[in-house]
């Protein structure tokens, strides 16, 4: 899986944008809950007064305040505000300063209020000073010498010292309110205002959470379907240069699968990586981290929740990974069994084994359906299990959290935002083990299709080809050739020496299974010898680049292939370039001219996937007429003939010889009749050349080509060697 992240490059922009844009959705999703405490913490229950620092304080009210301040924090007060009138007023202060006034304030405001309200502790105090009851306490402590009034405000403070922040922060506010409200500050503004500014961030937020979304996986697609794209064109060309030896190692089916089924099970893990597997950490480290910022005291539930994620999801993959690994497989088979049906159904109907290949396709059916079932069933206990640990966790959190709020530890907004940071590390964790499930299917997809893109092709062209010898064009000459299959032990053919010449015909004639198919498919290179050389032009055909060589060559294999779209695309398969009145001829020659006369639409009739719309004949005719279309200088007919009848047969050849004077003629053929005044005939048995010369020749000097010709033809016919009687 790996070895194909190389085919991203050419989206590495596309990527960093992507990474950019998911950090940006993490902060403004991590930053969310924030804003939600403030709301509950601020702007409700402290009626939307941030902290200690007054943005104005009465001049009474600070000098108040003033009486517990040190000399350095009475001066941070004094450089902070600016006293107009009776009233003092905060500057423009950056964050920090803001933060030490918050400091300064807090515990003064908290002593404040205590000395202000009728408690029991405050008449305590009173009792202490020696105040009676009518008496203002906070009056008489000013008026105390400066020595003994720091003493009474430096026990007042202590009291303080071990309050949690947040009780001292909310008894600040506390008095703040009730200064507000002295100086006829409209509460239930301030508060409004304050939620609606917190409500706002929240919005804007949301809204670049969803831009920051949908071009995160625009852009994830994007890249996912260009990756797609570039692997089964990787896929399709390494595939094109296959030779017969690579087919036979890989089957049909399986290669429709693997650049089908594979690769969109890549691509979808591809895409799910950018979207899912790249966020997943950044939200889940970002959440952990805005967790310990929250609340230190109850980060063990965080490891609590994961571990019981990590116990569900390992359990449930040690349940169904190996039937992950199996299922492409099953796929494979599943394809192969159904192009085997559609393909030989003629001859299933014709034995009436339909029945049959139903039981065979459904136990193949039957098969994956099970195993899909059983790898979707367990997958099925996932969410269950993931919403029980998430649930479970948040009445842990209110439990603990219940506790600290009692004892002033904690706010209720703060419990809140410590509920949604740990849903989001849980639910990062539940991303990636969603993305695991598709990890095992699509690494085995990713391995077999890099078996196809690392499997060394057999035939390829020389680092250093050479050039044809024009005084030796369209000559084909087999010097001591010998060949065998891959991995097979015995020779298909044996010591095979020969010339064809150009302007002549040369027959290769024999038994089934003596090798005449795979002579000719040496040519072209299908197949490399295995001893020996063929030379083509002067030049052995492996130091020509193939597409050369190929290009010399009009070949007609045994079974007549047509491709989908119309006669006139399937005659120009071989030059494109084809006028009209070559295409035309062509096809006179090769007898195929009435019956696409016949059609209404002529050469434009379409042609079938396959052609399976026109007859053996007609197909194996226009495969002929392609191959005279292209003008080659060598032709290859493998037993290009046997679908046509007699007299057809007879007109062709007529036309044909006429046409390839100035070629190279190889004709491999059954019938005697096809080759009967074939300037060179050769005769193979067993993969040995056991005769070769003319008709005439070979009657009286061998053997195995009087019993193929006798078999055929009465004495008579062979004596008169007429071609058409």
């Amino acid at each position: 899986m790996l070895k194909l992240m190389k085919y991203l490059k050419k989206s590495a922009k596309a990527i960093v944008l992507i990474v950019i844009l998911l950090f940006l959705q993490a902060y403004c999703d991590l930053s969310l809950p924030s804003y939600t405490s403030e709301i509950v913490d601020v702007g409700i229950q402290q009626g939307g007064i941030e902290n200690a620092v007054a943005t104005q304080l009465r001049s009474e009210t600070m000098k108040q305040l003033a009486m517990f301040f040190t000399p350095e924090e009475k001066s941070i007060v004094e450089q902070s505000y600016e006293k107009t009138g009776d009233m003092w007023v905060l500057k423009e202060i950056d964050d920090a300063v803001k933060e030490k006034l918050d400091a300064i304030f807090a515990k003064p405001m908290n002593a404040m209020l205590f000395l202000t309200t009728e408690s029991q502790q405050a008449q305590e105090m009173k009792k202490q000073l020696g105040i009676t009851e009518n008496e203002n306490i906070v009056d008489f402590i000013q008026q105390l010498p400066q020595k003994e009034r720091m003493a009474v405000t430096k026990q007042l403070l202590n009291q303080f010292e071990k309050q949690p922040d947040s009780v001292i922060q909310q008894s600040a506010v506390a008095f703040l309110r009730e200064e507000y409200t002295q100086q006829g500050v409209d509460l239930g503004t301030l508060q409004t205002q304050y939620i609606l500014k917190a409500g706002a961030k929240m919005l804007l937020f949301a809204l670049l959470i969803m831009a920051a979304s949908i071009g995160v996986t625009f852009l994830s697609c994007r890249v996912a379907a260009t990756f797609g794209k570039d692997i089964r064109e990787k896929v399709f060309t390494k595939v094109i240069d296959f030779s017969s030896a690579e087919f036979d190692k890989f089957s049909t089916a399986s290669l429709i699968t693997r650049s089908t089924n594979d690769v969109q099970q890549v691509q979808m893990l591809m895409m799910m990586i950018f979207r899912i597997v790249l966020y997943a950490p950044i939200l889940g480290i970002g959440g952990i981290i805005m967790v310990l910022y929250t609340n230190t005291s109850m980060a063990w539930i965080i490891g609590v929740a994961v571990a019981l994620i990590i116990l569900a999801v390992g359990t449930l993959f040690t349940v169904a990974m190996p039937k992950f690994k199996a299922l492409q497989k099953l796929i494979d088979r599943l394809n192969l069994i159904t192009r085997e049906i559609l393909t030989g159904i003629m001859v299933i109907r014709a034995f009436s084994t339909e029945k049959h290949e139903e039981e065979r396709f459904e136990e193949a059916n039957k098969i994956l359906t099970k195993t899909n079932l059983f790898v979707n069933t367990a997958m099925t206990f996932m969410m269950p299990a993931m919403m029980l640990i998430m649930n479970g966790i948040s009445v842990l959190i209110v439990y603990k959290g219940a506790y600290g709020i009692d004892s002033g530890a904690m706010q209720v907004g703060d419990l809140m935002a410590f509920i949604q940071y740990t849903m989001m590390i849980i639910m990062s964790f539940l991303m990636i083990t969603i993305i695991s499930i598709m990890i095992p299917r699509a690494s085995v997809s990713g391995a077999r299709i890099n078996e196809i893109l690392e499997t060394e092709v057999t035939i390829k062209d020389a680092e250093n080809t050479k050039t044809p010898l024009k005084e030796k064009a369209g000559v084909v000459t087999f010097e001591d050739v010998s060949f065998s299959y891959p991995d097979a032990e015995e020779r298909v053919l044996s010591h095979i020496t020969f010339t064809a010449e150009k302007g002549k015909t040369t027959a290769i004639i024999g038994s089934t299974g003596s090798g005449k198919s795979t002579l000719v498919n040496l040519i072209p290179r299908f197949f490399d010898v295995t001893e020996g050389a063929i030379t083509v032009d002067g030049v052995d055909v492996r130091q020509l680049p193939q597409k050369l060589l190929r290009e010399k060559i009009g070949y007609v294999p045994q079974k007549g292939i047509l491709f989908s779209g119309t006669i006139d695309s399937n005659l120009r398969y071989g030059k494109e370039e084809a006028t009209e009145q070559e295409i035309k001829k062509a096809a006179e020659i090769a007898q195929a001219i009435d019956f696409i006369n016949e059609k209404e639409e002529g050469f434009d009739s379409p042609i079938a996937q396959g052609g399976t719309n026109v007859s053996g004949g007609q197909k194996q005719r226009l495969s002929i007429a392609r191959a005279i279309a292209k003008n080659p200088e060598i032709y290859i007919f493998d037993d290009s003939f046997s679908a046509l009848d007699y007299k057809t047969d007879v007109v062709l050849r007529r036309a044909l010889k006429t046409e390839t004077k100035d070629a190279t003629t190889i004709i491999v053929a059954q019938r005697i009749s096809t080759i009967l005044h074939a300037d060179q005939i050769i005769v193979l048995d067993e993969g040995h050349i056991v005769g070769k010369g003319t008709h005439k020749e070979l009657l009286s000097s061998c053997e195995v080509y009087k019993q193929i010709a006798l078999s055929q033809l009465s004495e008579k016919e062979l004596n008169s060697g007429k071609e058409d009687a």
